[in-house]
């Protein structure tokens, strides 16, 4: 079996997945491009699988399970972080997400020192 055209598709699916990345501002869509970029990586598994088995047999199709496994944990992660967000901001656009903690404790308190909370 010739392993040039599965290469090619998981490199345009890898490539196509970057540029959703980079490019998009929808949280979601960040998060369907990054599923992307691992579905080519799982093709590239299969097919360094089928072609050299003689070195570890099955070795790529269970890397592509351990893949598939934190491709799910990270999009329940993920959307939970978006439906998050989308509560607290009511967008889901990557631009609006703050990326430092404000300056200005919520309810106005001071931020308590360690000496205030152990009552001296």
């Amino acid at each position: 079996m010739r392993p040039v055209i599965p290469y090619v598709t998981a490199a345009l699916l890898f490539g196509l997945g970057v540029f959703g990345v980079l490019r998009r501002r929808n949280a979601v869509l960040v998060l369907m491009s990054v599923e992307l970029m691992l579905n080519a990586v799982n093709l590239i598994l299969v097919t360094a699988d089928t072609t050299a088995r003689a070195v570890l047999p099955h070795s790529g199709q269970v890397f592509a399970l351990f893949v598939i496994v934190l491709a799910a944990a990270e999009i329940g992660v993920g959307l939970a972080i978006v439906l998050q967000l989308y509560r607290l901001r009511a967008t889901v656009a990557v631009d609006d997400v703050p990326l430092t903690e404000s300056p200005d404790p919520v309810g106005g308190r001071e931020p308590a020192t360690l000496d205030s909370e152990a009552g001296r």
